[in-house]
């Protein structure tokens, strides 16, 4: 349906599907929380996202910590607007399966959700993750703020030097300007609430960030 490309290598901006204007209908409550799946959220919640593999398991790891308000999974770092899960596996719209995490910083601290971010995965593996091979699973941070990019970035140092130690790799992991977020598919969202027994990839790399 697409044509046959690298999965491993990124498209460019003129070579990637154009999408659609219609946004993808989601659920208007999280399965597990009960809270508002969508923004706007509460006075006082920040939101996140991060992008670690599939976005099955990084999502369930996230709505299980205290201080989460809500999480929902989608499509971020690419170009195609308001893709289909089938277009982002594709290869050709440039994005990664992401996760936006809202969560109450007086509860839980951003800089903790980096350290389950680093810890969960493994950030050294480019273009894949485990058996999971393509661009839409490279590890990304998109940063909603300076402050944001900051702590990701000194994060990303402190785990590099982690990894280093245990005689890993060297961090592949993007750290960019939060662009557009577009939600997936109903059946991505809380997917392993609704499939308990189902795929979950996440497999870190045993190196904690001290």
């Amino acid at each position: 349906m697409f044509g046959r490309r690298d999965k491993t290598e990124m498209v460019s901006a003129t070579e990637a599907l154009p999408g659609r204007t219609k946004a993808m209908l989601v659920p208007e409550r999280h399965l597990v929380l009960g809270t508002p799946l969508l923004p706007p959220f509460p006075n006082g919640i920040e939101s996140a996202l991060f992008a670690l593999g599939c976005f099955w398991g990084a999502e369930r790891l996230f709505w299980t910590q205290t201080g989460v308000y809500s999480t929902s999974v989608g499509y971020a770092g690419g170009f195609t607007a308001n893709p289909t899960y089938e277009e982002v596996c594709s290869g050709r719209t440039g994005h990664a399966e992401t996760v936006l995490v809202a969560f109450d910083p007086a509860i839980i601290s951003y800089g903790t959700l980096l350290r389950l971010f680093w810890e969960a995965h493994d950030p050294t593996a480019g273009m894949r993750q485990g058996n999971d091979v393509g661009t839409q699973y490279r590890s990304m941070v998109l940063t909603a703020s300076p402050e944001q990019e900051r702590l990701a970035q000194a994060s990303q140092a402190t785990y590099q030097a982690a990894l280093r130690q245990a005689g890993r790799g060297v961090i592949s992991t993007e750290i960019v300007v939060a662009g557009p977020f577009f939600w997936a598919e109903p059946e991505h969202q809380q997917y392993l609430a609704r499939n308990p027994n189902g795929y979950c990839g996440l497999r870190g790399t045993g190196v904690r960030l001290c």
